[in-house]
């Protein structure tokens, strides 16, 4: 019996759907149930597609799910997949000791080491809180005094987790191209005076900085996520006078935008990584492809007009297709090589 965690959020009515149409056998739990524990008995796996723009979340999904793995259960995402979601000062390292190609980034919890690098750093420089999606929490500093105010502040007040100004310039920029309602313009500047939820169980970002490499001259990343055995890409373009891509929201889904290089690094940083699904963002310096930042979530909407899809070989099949579906098939596979095997 497969767990699903009770959710009309992202993947879960994907899951479901599949899992219907397989006629696997599979129930729905509340992962924020008192009795969860009750709740999972006589299941061998759970899946839960959490997020980092939901206190609870916030609060307990990864230890619930880290505890559902400890006890032996097959669980998406998995320990590998999901400890460094939304989290790029752990990705950081993780990129380092497995040798896997990114953009150089730097993190210093000490004010003064933080003031020595920034005093000898060439600018811009890119600044970015640990978490935050869609490029938000994200700054290009143009000048030393920029940078020495940042570190300031890193290490005494702290930064929000929700940047309200830079919410309200973003849904500004949606409502132009037709992208955005009045009804959520009203909604950000209401949260230029109220926290959303979110943000108060994070509190203040404060003890450490981070900065990236600002690489120039890149119009677009390149998002790949490879899940499984399976690897699919979008081309994102960077915002009007910006150089930020993520949360763009404008995308191109031509095969022709994604080299083999591309796809097979996609391939060779996932087994390096050894995660069920991760989506990279890479952009290009002096023709070598860089990984900014990986996470296991995405939105799934933004992908169904890919063209298709690769396998490991490289190979390419034209048409439409739901990744959601390929998540469950690796919890099954995990399944049956653990013996479970009655799930068709």
């Amino acid at each position: 019996m497969i767990a699903i965690h009770k959710s009309n959020f992202g993947f879960h009515s994907n899951w479901k759907k599949y899992l219907l149409k397989r006629g696997i056998p599979f129930k729905e739990i509340n992962c924020y149930d008192n009795d969860l524990v009750e709740q999972l008995k006589g299941c061998t796996a759970l899946m839960w597609h959490h997020s980092q723009n939901d206190p609870r979340d916030l609060n307990i999904a990864k230890q619930i799910l880290f505890m559902a793995e400890h006890a032996g259960l097959v669980v998406f995402p998995n320990f590998k997949t999901n400890w460094h979601f939304d989290d790029k000062l752990g990705q950081k390292y993780l990129f380092e000791i497995l040798n896997i190609k990114h953009v150089k980034s730097h993190a210093f919890y000490n004010k003064t080491k933080a003031h020595e690098f920034i005093n000898q750093a060439e600018f811009p420089i890119v600044f970015k809180l640990r978490g935050g999606a869609g490029s938000f929490n994200v700054k290009l500093l143009t000048s030393l005094s920029e940078g020495t105010k940042l570190v300031n502040k890193a290490f005494n007040n702290g930064f929000s987790n929700f940047n309200s100004i830079g919410n309200l310039k973003e849904i500004i920029r949606k409502i132009n191209l037709k992208k955005a309602s009045y009804f959520d313009l009203f909604k950000s500047i209401y949260r230029l005076f109220t926290k959303p939820a979110f943000a108060k169980v994070m509190g203040k970002e404060v003890g450490y900085i981070y900065f990236q490499e600002f690489i120039p001259k890149n119009s677009f990343d390149l998002r790949t996520i490879v899940i499984g055995k399976k690897a699919f890409a979008i081309k994102r373009n960077v915002r009007k006078n910006d150089f930020r891509a993520s949360g763009s929201g404008s995308i191109e889904y031509d095969k022709a935008n994604f080299s083999d290089e591309l796809i097979k690094l996609s391939f060779e940083s996932a087994k390096k990584l050894k995660t069920q699904c991760v989506a990279f963002d890479f952009v290009s310096k002096n023709d070598q492809l860089l990984i900014i930042e990986i996470s296991y979530g995405f939105l799934k909407e933004g992908y169904y007009q890919c063209a298709g899809y690769w396998d490991e070989e490289l190979n390419f099949y034209e048409g439409n297709f739901d990744p959601c579906e390929w998540m469950v098939d690796v919890v099954l596979v995990e399944l049956k090589n653990k013996g479970e095997n009655n799930f068709g």
